[in-house]
């Protein structure tokens, strides 16, 4: 496969500074990723998509919303090193602005919606900073991270998947609380595997943390207009 774009396995000589650069890279390309995001709810919101009532279905929307999620992760994946997995970035990340903006229809439907949203929006910058600058200076074991996330994350899903069976209002807010946690560990063990020269595609790094922020504005939201939302 041709890559596009600089494969950092490639070189040997200055670490610190190609680490640096790949750092760098995720952070633009994270940045960059926000814009189409951004897009995605907004046009979804003006033209009133919902994929669930599209559907009419929960299981339908749940089945096509999870492979659209590990499709475009996979074909990401796939294109790491490549512009093309920029490509598919963007498109993934527009397809998930669209997947949140019923939530945050619903959100700013609140007569202190707007404030619910802007308050979340903020705890997630807020934890995102956090949870970065605790990755520069962490000495945690990041193996036994990874094999906590991993755990962690199949645990969750597990429950996400019970829920939509369940539906127990104070399951989803644990749920939701859950991935706050996890989503901020994941930021944490991402940039410092960056860091570490353990990730080398600034590609799925970004990836991995957007996903991260993703989930942290979404549980947030969640949670807030579950226990704030004034109708």
């Amino acid at each position: 496969m041709k890559n596009d774009v600089y494969d950092y396995t490639q070189a040997s000589g200055a670490g610190a500074v190609q680490k640096n650069t790949v750092l760098r890279k995720t952070y633009g390309l994270l940045g960059l990723s926000f814009i189409p995001c951004a897009a995605g709810a907004f046009i979804s919101s003006q033209i009133g998509f919902n994929l669930y009532s599209m559907f009419n279905s929960r299981w339908a929307a749940f089945g096509v919303v999870l492979a659209f999620f590990y499709g475009m992760c996979f074909l990401i994946e796939k294109n790491r090193y490549s512009n093309v997995g920029v490509t598919l970035l963007m498109v993934f990340t527009f397809g998930m602005g669209v997947l949140i903006s019923p939530l945050l229809q619903y959100s700013l439907s609140f007569s202190n919606g707007a404030q619910i949203v802007g308050i979340a929006a903020v705890m997630t910058a807020a934890l995102f900073f956090t949870m970065a600058a605790t990755a520069r200076r962490t000495k945690a074991n990041m193996n036994s991270l990874g094999r906590f996330l991993m755990a962690g994350g199949v645990v969750l899903m597990i429950a996400v998947v019970a829920n939509v069976f369940l539906q127990i209002p104070a399951l989803a807010l644990t749920i939701s609380a859950g991935f706050v946690i996890f989503s901020s560990l994941l930021i944490m063990w991402q940039i410092r595997t960056v860091i570490d020269g353990g990730e080398t595609s600034h590609i799925s790094a970004a990836l991995t943390i957007f996903i991260a922020i993703y989930n942290i504005f979404s549980s947030l939201l969640h949670i807030l207009t579950a226990l704030t939302g004034e109708d």
